[in-house]
């Protein structure tokens, strides 16, 4: 499938996982609901996946404001299912996805398109802008859009066209999922390895600031860590399908977390053998230190003490998750693999 320049616009199906997503699914609905993009020409399709706090009958009361409206049941309630269940019913010729968690800007869908159409992509996606509730929330957000946080995922901070690796909420032409299949079911790495086969196959990926939207964060660190630990395990499942892949920078925080457990279990025998802990966690903590001063330089001083709480939840959850992950595997145990749908 191509988009022809002759076909002004394409039918479009963007498709929107959920589960329990009541605090932020009002909020990404309205802002497909006021797409510039002509409303018989696209689809919004919200996958449930099992919500319990009323995210369901709210979508329903979004009917009318949302006239394309489409709501699906996800019996395996995790996200790579309900993508590949929209894909199954989406009728677009260009598919793309939105996190219940984000806003997209009123030219989404068209901005998508175009950059479609102009570079010849296999997919396009925007940079990110991240947002946070209260002031945990907003340290979490600045670290997950930093550099020292998220390493080279650019889709976080750069600004700049490029090809890239992965983007978020992206827009695929649908003859991709033709030639690479549907999602893998990896709970949390379902993009990632996706856009690996489909590099694998000679995909191309491309960031364009032009596409925009917004990103609601983490609102506690201790959500921020449970989501990075997640990411930590479903890495494991990825390169164990893609090993050309695997990046130095990739097993940085798992090495970080080895030499921290390592340096204070000989630390416990005293004397000098404190010394390579204290060198451990004396790098690491100014590391971040540094970091740290250099964001809340440009975003706001308040943020300054909160911040290497924030890195410290995201590399060290995400260093434990990937090493948890390889012991699961290494004694046969599942890792980020949603199981199978109940029966009705």
């Amino acid at each position: 499938m191509t988009v022809p320049d002759e076909v002004p616009f394409p039918f479009v199906s963007a498709i929107v996982p959920m589960r329990n997503e009541r605090r932020y699914i009002e909020r990404c609905l309205r802002s497909l609901a006021v797409q510039d993009y002509p409303p018989d020409r696209c689809e919004v399709i919200v996958v449930d996946g099992g919500s319990d706090d009323g995210s369901r009958e709210l979508v329903e009361s979004m009917r009318e404001e949302l006239p394309n409206l489409r709501l699906l049941e996800n019996r395996g309630k995790h996200t790579a299912r309900g993508l590949n269940i929209g894909l199954a019913f989406a009728q677009g010729e260009v598919i793309a996805r939105v996190d219940a968690h984000a806003a997209v800007a009123p030219d989404f869908l068209r901005e998508s398109v175009a950059a479609l159409r102009r570079t010849g992509a296999d997919v396009v996606g925007g940079p990110i802008r991240t947002l946070g509730e209260g002031l945990a929330g907003e340290a979490v957000a600045l670290a997950v859009s930093s550099p020292f946080g998220v390493g080279n995922a650019v889709f976080r901070y750069s600004q700049r066209e490029q090809w890239t690796d992965t983007v978020a909420f992206p827009a695929y032409r649908r003859d991709v999922f033709d030639r690479t299949g549907p999602f893998a079911e990896i709970d949390g790495g379902e993009d990632d390895e996706f856009h690996y086969r489909l590099r694998d196959a000679g995909g191309r990926i491309l960031l364009t600031p032009a596409i925009r939207s917004t990103y609601y964060a983490r609102r506690s660190y201790w959500e921020l860590a449970r989501q990075y630990f997640g990411y930590g395990q479903a890495k494991v499942v990825v390169l164990s399908r893609h090993p050309r892949r695997t990046r130095l920078r990739q097993l940085v925080p798992s090495a970080f977390v080895l030499a921290l457990l390592g340096s204070a279990v000989v630390a416990f025998f005293g004397g000098l053998l404190v010394l390579p802990l204290a060198i451990v966690v004396g790098s690491y903590v100014t590391t971040t230190l540094v970091a740290s001063f250099v964001v809340a330089r440009r975003h706001g001083w308040r943020h300054l003490l909160r911040l290497p709480v924030a890195f410290a939840c995201m590399h060290l959850a995400y260093g434990l998750g990937f090493l948890s992950g390889l012991a699961r595997r290494a004694f046969g145990q599942p890792v980020a693999t949603p199981r199978e749908a109940e029966a009705p």
